[in-house]
């Protein structure tokens, strides 16, 4: 199975939502990432065929999705970010609802229905209502939806949102085994969610491609530049002045800083006096490395 997204740009006046976006995706997770307001929105649009774009070309195994019309949609398992779900519906009656949809026969449509709802654990509820539902078993069900029709792409947005840790990790693991032998791509503003399972993450900024690489890759593009600094509340102010900063821990004896140096930054100039320590990069210093200003903007707010 290849997607293959060739230079596509949409515009709303005189914003670009997409500007010449190219990307070629195969069987497993990507993981889409980018401030709001860079795009990943309307290029997940695009793909749904929920709008067209202005120029530019998407094709599933080298036939122009144009070409295939609706039957295109029966490739697509979608999950979005904002719920459409009926509240007075049961969670089985919804999902044969929309097994209905995508037109499957009542045998397969009651074995799909019970598979998805194991999957992310509500086969017990399944005769509840769905208003009576809390916000994570809500997240869970929308997900399961994506999944009827059996789908070869699956477009989750924010697919962990309300989850606790112990679901999210089982919603991860579930993503990971249906990646298998199926595109996958996940929007989420959560990095940690797609870190340990994407094969690839794909950067997107004002509607432009930045990164789209393996998360090892992404994370040695950063090779000797996060460090941790263990440091007391009166250096606090210093440091946040000097550094760019990615997170701080207070510890019962010290401040533990982890930092970023600016490439105009050296380790033995500018961490000169500190007690410090090299580390691995994560994804999420990748992530607060490229979208810098826009964090800055969010901190002003």
């Amino acid at each position: 199975m290849e997607l293959k997204i060739n230079g596509i740009c949409k515009t709303y006046g005189m914003i670009k939502g997409l500007d010449k976006f190219s990307a070629t995706l195969t069987d497993g997770v990507y993981g889409l990432l980018g401030p709001n307001g860079a795009g990943k929105t309307t290029l997940i649009r695009i793909i749904t065929d929920s709008i067209s774009c202005d120029s530019g070309e998407i094709s599933l195994n080298g036939v122009d999705i144009k070409d295939l019309g609706l039957s295109f949609r029966s490739y697509l398992g979608y999950m979005p970010q904002q719920d459409g779900i009926y509240p007075s519906f049961t969670a089985a009656q919804y999902l044969s609802y929309i097994g209905a949809l995508k037109a499957l026969r009542r045998e397969e449509m009651n074995r799909q229905v019970e598979y998805v709802l194991k999957a992310v654990n509500l086969l017990e509820v399944s005769d509840r209502r769905i208003g009576t539902f809390s916000g994570g078993m809500k997240q869970r069900l929308m997900l399961a939806q994506a999944l009827i029709g059996d789908p070869k792409i699956i477009i989750l947005d924010e697919p962990t949102a309300g989850l606790d840790p112990k679901e999210r990790i089982r919603i991860r693991n579930l993503i990971s085994g249906y990646a298998l032998n199926r595109i996958v791509i996940i929007a989420t503003h959560v990095v940690s969610d797609v870190e340990y399972i994407a094969k690839e993450i794909i950067l997107i900024k004002k509607g432009r491609l930045i990164y789209h690489d393996t998360p090892d890759r992404l994370c040695k593009s950063l090779e000797n530049r996060v460090f941790e600094i263990k440091t007391y509340e009166e250096n606090l102010e210093k440091i946040l002045s000097r550094f760019e900063v990615c997170n701080i821990q207070k510890t019962t004896e010290s401040i533990i800083v982890r930092i970023l140096l600016k490439e105009n930054q050296s380790e033995k100039k500018d961490l000169y006096g500190y007690d410090y320590r090299m580390i691995r990069a994560t994804v999420e210093d990748v992530y607060l490395s490229v979208f810098d200003e826009e964090r800055e903007k969010e901190l002003i707010k």
